[in-house]
């Protein structure tokens, strides 16, 4: 994997970079310590990883992603722990490592990686978008069938999702993003950056939320408009 590191700390890019020179797959192509001459570096050069530090000056990591268009794989490298919520709300994030970095947590780091690019060629699978009844999931290695129109919801949790349906539910590696790409869009409707519902399935609406069977299901200002427009009311 092409790979570049962004960190301003000249001893923190080092270490990253002798941790990576132990795995075969991860090629270190450039070390930056400015997370701006990295954006200029990606407009001309692909990469795959990015190992990435949270706090530098005038423009955060954060601000880095946020840029990109299309962001490689990103493994996040920061001394504070307050973040991780935050880290994994971008579907590029897959992983979060405290400084200092151990030798231990950087080798489950990279096996992280190693199973989510590989999670990505198994992952939700269906012929097209709303030409299928069903989707495809894979679920410890084993591919599994879901009806579609069994799905109640759908939540995002880190890195993973959480597919609810009628009678299981069940743990992807995977994004909202994909899954609602494959999800037929006049029964589904993504109503939180965390959760998409089968409107179908809606009990009761209150306020800023709704009820999915037993499940209360909050919906952010800027998808409720949508929602009410999409119900059958009287």
């Amino acid at each position: 994997m092409n790979t570049i590191v962004i960190d301003d700390d000249a001893a923190a890019l080092l270490i990253i970079k002798k941790l990576c020179d132990s795995y075969d797959q991860v090629a270190v192509n450039k070390e930056f310590t400015s997370a701006i001459e990295a954006v200029k570096y990606l407009n001309t050069n692909s990469v795959d990883l990015v190992f990435l530090d949270i706090h530098m000056p005038t423009f955060s990591g954060f601000d880095f992603i946020e840029t990109l268009k299309t962001p490689p794989k990103i493994i996040l490298t920061t001394s504070d722990k307050d973040f991780a919520l935050q880290a994994f709300e971008y579907d590029c994030v897959v992983d979060y490592l405290l400084k200092p970095i151990t030798k231990e947590r950087f080798h489950k780091a990279i096996l992280k990686l190693d199973n989510a690019k590989k999670d990505e060629k198994l992952n939700t699978i269906v012929s097209s978008k709303g030409d299928a009844d069903f989707i495809y999931v894979s679920v410890e290695r084993r591919l599994i069938k879901i009806n579609i129109k069994d799905i109640s919801y759908v939540e995002a949790k880190g890195d993973y999702i959480s597919i609810k349906t009628k009678v299981k539910n069940y743990i992807v590696h995977s994004t909202l993003k994909k899954i609602e790409d494959k999800l037929p869009s006049n029964l589904f409707l993504r109503i939180h950056r965390s959760f998409i519902i089968n409107i179908t399935e809606i009990v009761d609406i209150e306020d800023n939320s709704v009820l999915i069977e037993k499940s209360v299901i909050p919906i952010s200002r800027s998808n409720k408009g949508e929602l009410m427009t999409r119900l059958n009311l009287l």
